[in-house]
């Protein structure tokens, strides 16, 4: 139990918060708070589950846009916010630093090997929640007659 607390929900807890961080900066209110907190949980667990690779980070993305969409047309309010504020925590701010502090000490091949790794799960985020909503917005009209 102490490691599914430690590996699992901890994380996601942390994500949860973070994102509720990033709210205000997003000038998101009420329920889209938790809204959004819960999306970036969901996302976080999903990359967990993963196993942390540029694959994970992939899927995590596309469960995020899929959420996102379906809370904004329920609540009726814009994707993006929603959408924007989950995938924070998945950004590979770290990766971007470790590769720059490797360029800058002179070890070359660290600094390939990461910024490939970082470039790699930026473009998973990208592709994910692009195809989700693209998906998502080709296959809702037909499910939704008014």
């Amino acid at each position: 139990m102490n490691e599914i607390w430690s590996v699992y929900i901890l994380p996601c807890v942390c994500a949860f918060l973070a994102c509720l961080g990033f709210t205000l900066v997003f000038n998101i209110h009420g329920a889209g708070k938790l809204i959004c907190g819960m999306g970036g949980s969901l996302g976080w667990l999903i990359y967990l589950l993963g196993g942390n690779t540029i694959f994970a980070a992939f899927w995590a993305s596309a469960a995020i846009g899929l959420f996102a969409e379906i809370m904004a047309r329920l609540r009726r309010c814009p994707v993006t916010g929603y959408l924007l504020v989950a995938l924070l925590p998945l950004v590979p701010g770290g990766g971007i630093y470790y590769a720059m502090s490797y360029c800058v000490s002179g070890n070359i091949q660290q600094f390939l090997t990461t910024l490939l790794h970082t470039f790699g799960m930026a473009a998973a985020l990208a592709v994910g929640a692009m195809m989700t909503s693209s998906l998502f917005r080709a296959v809702y009209p037909h499910l939704h007659r008014p």
